[in-house]
């Protein structure tokens, strides 16, 4: 049997590449994550929380402004990660409130076996996340 690291307690963040500090904190404010810190460090990076306890860095070092999401976008599918995944619950009243705030879904709702319904939206360097509601 595999040995398991016994320390590890959740997920402490993720860090998201973006071109522009303002126009992706911007629209994770839609999302309802605040700015709390940043940006700081040799590859600047900006905290974003959320009430739920989610955290964000945005990683301040994409150099083109708009370009294809290299996991997401091409024929060829490499490995990483292409997207994540913020928990709803319920993803009815969640597309109401994005188109509320002036945000689109860009594909979905996707029934995934009954288990669970997602909705996928992009941010302004069309990195993928998912609204994930557990049925």
């Amino acid at each position: 049997m595999p040995q398991t690291l016994s320390g590890i307690g959740g997920l402490a963040h993720i860090g998201i590449r973006v071109h522009d500090m303002e126009r992706s904190a911007a629209f994770y404010a839609r999302l309802g994550f605040r700015l709390v810190a940043g940006p700081i460090g040799p590859e600047p990076v900006a905290i974003l929380s959320h009430p739920s306890g989610v955290e964000i860095n945005l990683i301040l070092n994409a150099p083109k402004a708009s370009e294809a999401n290299v996991l997401m976008d091409g024929p060829e599918k490499p490995a990483g990660i292409t997207h994540f995944a913020l928990l709803c619950n319920d993803l009815d009243t969640a597309i109401k409130e994005l188109r509320g705030v002036g945000l689109e879904p860009s594909a979905g709702p996707v029934d995934f076996g009954g288990q669970a319904r997602g909705l996928f939206l992009r941010d302004p360097d069309r990195n993928v996340i998912e609204l994930h509601q557990r049925l």
